[in-house]
């Protein structure tokens, strides 16, 4: 009786690894793959000829990045630090409410767990999640502290709602936080202005680039604008 033929491991081309992530990440490229290796998050294997040869791993790899970047806004650099520890055999960190992780490579299981973090909610669904209630909502719609496209909110919108309700509970209501809307608004244009040069050109990896530079540059400006508030904060009981 002939034995079943085994196989080894799957190995990919970059046209493949495309083709495997294209549903889920639409506006993935052969040159942010490339941009993704250059920053360390993945290392695939190369052939004498210089051929890069993608494995199942890599694959996982990069949908734990691609979607922690999505659905996350986290950095590259903090991405790479969860990776890194991972690799060493370790659990990171303040890994984000929810997210799980297994040691060198990322289950289907934990990558379709991020992917269904980017999710679309009605309005019923956001005061649920989020404890808000009707009127709360309106005047978070109404200030412009959160939007909605065909009335689905984002997981950002969440966020916000989840925070004013908290902030509520301390008689801060949407009218007083408007100056939030507008520092984040400024604060969006530094960022711009800071990743022109690499916006203004239209090849992916550019592209990449751009986007990775404001991630960090925004994360740069949230710590600077909580270490000038918590001064402020320190000197109360001074």
């Amino acid at each position: 009786m002939a034995q079943p033929e085994r196989r080894g491991p799957q190995v990919l081309n970059i046209g493949e690894v495309l083709a495997q992530l294209s549903d889920d990440f639409p506006g993935m490229t052969a040159s942010k793959i490339r941009f993704l290796e250059e920053k360390g998050l993945i290392n695939p294997k190369r052939t004498p000829a210089g051929y890069r040869q993608y494995a199942d791993s890599d694959v996982e790899r990069l949908r734990f990045v691609l979607a922690l970047q999505r659905d996350q806004y986290l950095p590259l650099k903090v991405i790479k630090d969860y990776l890194d520890a991972i690799d060493r055999g370790e659990r990171p960190e303040n890994l984000p409410p929810g997210v799980t992780v297994s040691p060198r490579v990322v289950s289907a299981e934990m990558a379709a767990e991020i992917q269904g973090r980017a999710r679309a909610l009605t309005e019923e669904q956001l005061r649920a999640e989020s404890g808000a209630s009707v009127p709360l909502l309106e005047s978070l719609l109404s200030f412009g502290l959160i939007s909605h496209v065909g009335g689905k909110f984002d997981e950002h919108a969440l966020q916000v709602a989840r925070a004013c309700v908290q902030l509520e509970g301390h008689g801060l209501e949407p009218r007083h936080l408007r100056p939030f809307q507008a520092a984040a608004e400024r604060e969006f244009g530094l960022v711009e202005r800071a990743v022109a040069p690499l916006t203004s050109r239209r090849d992916a990896a550019s592209q990449a680039r751009a986007a990775e530079a404001a991630r960090e540059i925004s994360e740069l400006c949230l710590t600077l604008h909580r270490a000038l508030v918590h001064d402020r904060i320190s000197r109360m009981d001074t």
